[in-house]
């Protein structure tokens, strides 16, 4: 890695429970922390398309900070979007508001492959200049980088955007293999220079996005996969930096998920945390896992549910989980109300 004096923070509690330490309250942080619940993020990106605010460095660096000043969560996560290392390289897309990433021309065929761009550190400057700005700012708070896995890019990239059935993407990882394997061979590329970008200019943590991953059968993760998330992470771990995976429905894949070689997994709100440490198996610590929607069912559910977990939690990391960062099961919902997720971090903070 680079020459980076990284920030010590061994007080941290979000990084003394993602390496196994005891950390001195229970950490908590929410994926999409930094968004559209928060009315000082709408009206600071009123007019500015979601790319474009993703490559401004000054904007990089205030949404990333409006959770951590109003919430007092214990991470900040990097405001970006899994798309932006594509975009930096210079495939041809675009995030359209209510759909998501939209990509000019699908990948397809094997010279699609071919043709597809690398991606070099200085095309993503402006993301790492807000790192750097974010690390002067955050004081004793950790920042975590983040990258989409290769799968879910590769899902991205060949549906053309957002897909239910993923039936482009299954079609060429079944009956392709080999174009498949090249495909996630590149895409594994991109998000290791993107992730090492991130860690040069002084993140604390990373985190794996494998969003659509849910979609498939063990066997098939397994096959088509796991090796390319494992390269990842094997390839940033010499930044001695926490390494954390995370997909959506995923509970089947939790234990293959953990193979992967991150040092936290993420859990979705379907499976309880003690099943999860069943699934993953001791030495790694488990981040989760509050439906989103809880939040919307006032504030005795909320406190009963948020109680619910920690317990749960405990009681993984007593059958050998190495630690517990409170978080959702997914991201923030957009029309949740801030001060809920306010008074959810005083809470988990006592318990």
């Amino acid at each position: 890695m680079s020459t980076y004096t990284r920030r010590q923070l061994s007080d941290a509690p979000f990084l003394a429970a993602a390496s196994g330490a005891a950390p001195a309250r229970r950490p908590v942080w929410f994926m999409r922390q930094a968004g559209r619940s928060l009315p000082e993020y709408r009206e600071l990106r009123a007019g500015i398309g979601m790319l474009q605010s993703c490559f401004d460095p000054e904007l990089v660096c205030e949404i990333t900070l409006q959770p951590v000043r109003r919430h007092g969560v214990d991470a900040a996560i990097l405001f970006s979007d899994i798309v932006v290392p594509l975009k930096a390289a210079g495939i041809d897309l675009d995030i359209v508001p209510g759909v998501g990433p939209v990509v000019t021309s699908p990948v397809r065929t094997a010279a699609d492959i071919q043709a597809l761009p690398r991606l070099r550190p200085e095309e993503v400057g402006a993301v790492t200049d807000g790192v750097r700005l974010l690390v002067g700012e955050l004081g004793q708070t950790p920042l975590i980088g983040f990258a989409g896995a290769p799968f879910t890019l590769a899902s991205y990239l060949v549906e053309g955007g957002p897909s239910k059935h993923h039936e482009r993407t299954k079609a060429m990882m079944y009956g392709d293999p080999a174009s498949w394997h090249a495909l996630l061979g590149v895409l594994t590329d991109i998000t290791i220079v993107f992730l090492r970008a991130q860690l040069d200019a002084g993140v604390d943590a990373v985190q794996l996005f494998d969003s659509w991953a849910g979609a498939l059968s063990l066997a098939d993760y397994r096959r088509y996969v796991l090796p390319h998330s494992e390269r990842v992470f094997a390839e940033v771990a010499d930044a001695g930096v926490p390494r954390i995976h995370f997909g959506v429905g995923t509970g089947e894949l939790l234990g293959a998920m953990g193979e992967a070689g991150a040092d936290v997994v993420g859990v979705d709100w379907r499976v309880p945390l003690t099943e999860a440490v069943r699934r993953v198996g001791p030495g790694k610590a488990l981040q989760g896992n509050l439906d989103p929607s809880v939040l919307f069912a006032g504030a005795p559910v909320v406190e009963a549910e948020a109680r619910r977990i920690a317990d749960e939690a405990d009681s993984a990391v007593a059958m050998g989980a190495t630690g517990h960062i409170f978080n959702l099961g997914h991201g923030v919902l957009p029309e949740t109300d801030p001060g809920v997720l306010t008074a959810l971090v005083e809470l988990v903070h006592e318990l």
